[in-house]
């Protein structure tokens, strides 16, 4: 069986997303769905985030037929060891993180990196919402 991982904020849903965990559900039979806490959204993209809560997210994430896992992390260290539980083949990063550090290559056989589908963004929707 391969395990593939990806990790995001997944605040507002959207077909990006969806593009995404399907891709990476591709790579793999098993896809693990990491995604940060409440805390940690508002310390990486200020107060008024996230839209919705991580039980929100995670109900939300856990209802898309490719995903089988949805973990919360508060944390780089607590996201490192839900890669060292789970020993993912394949993790999937965002393509803006090509020649970076990515963590993931430590703890994971293979790192994909996925280019976004179209201009979607939670930040965008959000603008676009606060501007009507």
């Amino acid at each position: 069986m391969t395990t593939v991982m990806v990790n995001g904020t997944f605040d507002v849903l959207h077909p990006g997303h969806i593009a995404l965990l399907n891709t990476a559900r591709s790579y793999g039979d098993y896809l693990i769905v990491a995604i940060d806490t409440d805390r940690r959204v508002r310390e990486l993209k200020g107060e008024q985030r996230p839209i919705n809560n991580q039980n929100d997210r995670r109900i939300m994430l856990s209802a898309l037929k490719s995903v089988d896992i949805v973990e919360l992390f508060d944390s780089k260290e607590e996201l490192i060891k839900l890669m060292k539980r789970y020993k993912p083949d394949v993790y999937v990063k965002g393509s803006d993180w090509k020649g970076k550090s990515v963590e993931a290559a430590n703890y994971c056989e293979n790192v994909i990196y996925y280019d976004r589908v179209g201009n979607y963004s939670t930040t965008n929707i959000i603008q676009s919402i606060t501007n009507r």
